[in-house]
């Protein structure tokens, strides 16, 4: 019997027990992965980022099983992130390195990122009523 991925799992787990403990979880991304969505100017040689995802610095932050989706800003501006759960190389506390580095995993049919948000001001149109005797 094939089970899913327990990796999406793990990093909930991690992330809970950094955040517990008083730390400041890192995440490890490997930012060349199909589907990554991270400010590619952050991104080292090797093609990985790290991301502070603690409760301070992060909005909206979901630990999805697919993917993990949040809000955070780079020099002042706010950018939504998108790392698909294949992609995380690891979560660990900033204050001591605990934490978990995990094996390389096949990627598989990226998920779809999210929908933008439509702007404010842009709304559908609606349907009309009338009366009718």
């Amino acid at each position: 019997m094939s089970m899913s991925s327990s990796r999406p799992y793990m990093i909930r787990a991690l992330y809970e027990w950094i955040v517990d403990n008083a730390c400041t979880p890192y995440m490890l991304v490997n930012a060349k992965a199909t589907g990554v969505e991270v400010p590619q100017q952050h991104v080292n040689k090797e093609g990985q980022i790290v991301l502070n995802i603690s409760p301070i610095s992060v909005v909206d932050l979901d630990l999805g099983l697919e993917a993990i989706t949040f809000n955070a800003r780079f020099g002042g501006v706010p950018q939504d992130l998108f790392v698909p759960t294949y992609a995380v190389m690891g979560i660990y506390a900033r204050e001591n390195g605990q934490g978990m580095v995990f094996e390389s995993e096949p990627e598989p049919e990226p998920p779809t990122p999210p929908e933008p948000s439509k702007p404010e001001g842009s709304e559908e149109k609606r349907p009309s009523l009338r009366v009718v005797k």
